[in-house]
Formats: C-alpha cells, structure tokens, sequence
C-alpha cells in the first residue's frame, strides 16, 4: 500500500501482546502473536483492493463490509461472523443523527473492519489498546465497540430528552416561530435515530441468541445486556416524539388561541367604529340640506354624540362581557 492508504488503514495486535503495529508487519503477522485487528477506509481504492485479494476472506463477505449503503445486521456464519453497526456522528458540525457505519468481519484469529467517515469510537477503542485495557479476543473486541458505541448513543439520546424537556417549559414564554422549529428538529433527530438504533437491536438479539464459536456464555451475556440497554433507548426516542409531537400540538393550540384573541379584538374595535363610520360617512356627503352646515357648534355636538354613542357600545359590550 503506498503512504495515503497507511494513513486511511489501522493495525493492532491484541491480546497480551497488544500493541500497533505497522502496515510492513501485517504480511508476517502468524496467528500464534495474538488477535490481528486491521481497520480500513473502505473508500480507498488500496484498501478495498487489499480486502478483496489478500485479506484471505471470502468474496461475499469482502462484498459485505465494503458496500457503500449498509444498515445494521448481524450473520454468523462457519467461516466467521458478519457484524455491521453504527454509531453517531460526533464529528465537527455533523448531525449526531448522521450515523457512521462500521463493518466487521472476524474469525478466531483476525478481526477486519471497515468505515469511511471518522468515528470517534474506533479512537477510543485504539486508546484502550495502546493503554493495555483493550481486548483480548475477538469476542471481547465486539463486546467493547458495542459498549462504546452504545455509551456515545446513550450520550445523545439523554441529550435529545433534555432538548425535549426545555422545550415543554418554554411553550409558555418562549418565541413561538423558533419554539416551532426546535420542535421540528428534535422530532426528525428523534425518526432518524430510532431508524439505525432498531435495526442494530435486532443484529445485537441476534448475536447473542445464535451459537458462535466467537462468542463464549460471558460475551454473550454482555451482548444481551447491550441489547437491552438498546431497546431503552428505542423507548426513550419514541416517548421523546410522542412528548415532541404533544408539545408541538399545544404550541399550535396556543398560536390559535393567540390568533382568535387578536381577531376577536380587532373585530370589537371594529363594530365600535362601524355605527361611527356610518354616521361620519352620512355627515360627510357632498349634497345641499345636511343640518348644521350653517350652525357654528355642529361639530362640537357630532363629536360628543360619537363619544357618546361609542361609550354606550364598549359599556354595552362589558355588560354583555363580550370583552
């Protein structure tokens, strides 16, 4: 491989022996050194021509953790085992809800995976390698990716409750237009949450209920709990939509309450100076014998018979309780 793919492509070496190792070691790692975990920008050509001809797995799995569109799924096979997860996009000015794929193809004695946009989990699971708190066996690496990834999922579903939450008891007092928009937003991040997190519960059930020689009793059990922890957090974004999508409705009751509020003083205002419109659009008309044009406190007593006349409709209007 030249020098941009080494930089696109990782390998380490687990077990007690667990340290990184260059892209020249990879050809003579031997399986006794320990597991050999290699991961890869899929999107490179080096790389995925590396999978395709010297990784040693079979074309249909190379197919599988180099596929451009992938969702989350599991399949133990004889060979192997298939694992395709996702994790959410911490990068930079990326959508939480964007998440990034990985793609794991493992044996009892490799462990090759693939993605193409950063994600901050395999940093971590590096560090943990480095520092010697890493993974011993293969079964054990899936269980720590799927304890990271989860960790971070939890991290934004909590966040996605909170954005909830301050919305609820903004309703109230809050800018109606951005209150709108916030709520629209936490709603689709929500949707496109549950879409990879459902899928990803159902490849993790489905690890820990088929018998994999990968995967010993004590992996298994991790797995499950992961599981579970998974399905809380499905319910955890469907409760945070559903509270969304009531909040949205009562700051819809309340834009039309606030709208009939203001068309319903428009429309008082407006039947107090329809009778006086009517009688300044009667005085005004341009024709002979209109009374009091010769009479100097015509004016005065028009206007104290509109007062008069408008006072009389509001007293009318507040004894009705109209307004």
């Amino acid at each position: 491989m030249n020098e941009t793919t080494q930089l696109a492509g990782n390998a380490y070496l687990l077990g007690p022996a667990a340290r990184a190792l260059g892209w020249e070691e990879v050809p003579d790692w031997k399986p006794e050194q320990g597991v050999l975990w290699v991961h890869l920008d899929y999107s490179q050509a080096e790389a995925a021509d590396w999978v395709r001809r010297e990784s040693g797995i079979g074309a249909i799995e190379a197919g599988a953790i180099l596929a451009e569109e992938t969702r989350p799924r599991s399949l133990v096979l004889e060979q192997g085992l298939l694992v395709i997860l996702r994790g959410v996009n911490q990068n930079p000015g990326a959508d939480p809800e964007d998440m990034v794929s990985v793609r794991i193809w493992m044996d009892d004695k490799r462990i090759i995976s693939t993605g193409q946009r950063k994600l901050l989990t395999i940093d971590d699971l590096r560090q943990r390698i480095v520092q010697g708190r890493g993974p011993g066996t293969p079964g054990e690496f899936l269980v720590h990716l799927g304890e990271l990834l989860t960790e971070r999922i939890g991290d934004v579903v909590n966040d996605v409750e909170d954005v909830v939450d301050s919305l609820e008891e903004e309703v109230v007092t809050g800018n109606y237009q951005e209150l709108r928009f916030a709520l629209s937003s936490v709603r689709r991040q929500a949707v496109a949450l549950r879409r990879y997190l459902a899928p990803q519960r159902e490849a993790l059930g489905r690890l820990f209920s088929e018998r994999s020689t990968l995967l010993d009793d004590q992996v298994r059990m991790r797995i499950r709990e992961l599981t579970d922890r998974m399905t809380r957090f499905i319910e955890d974004l469907d409760e945070a939509r559903d509270r969304a999508s009531v909040t949205h409705e009562e700051l819809q009751n309340r834009l039309a309450e606030l709208t009939n509020r203001r068309m319903y003083l428009l429309t008082m205002i407006a039947a107090i100076f329809l009778p006086l419109s009517f009688l300044t659009g009667l005085l005004g008309i341009n024709v002979g014998g209109i009374p009091g044009a010769d009479y100097s406190a015509a004016f005065i007593i028009v206007v104290v018979l509109m007062v008069l006349v408008g006072a009389g409709q509001w007293l009318f209007f507040r004894w009705r309780k109209w307004f």
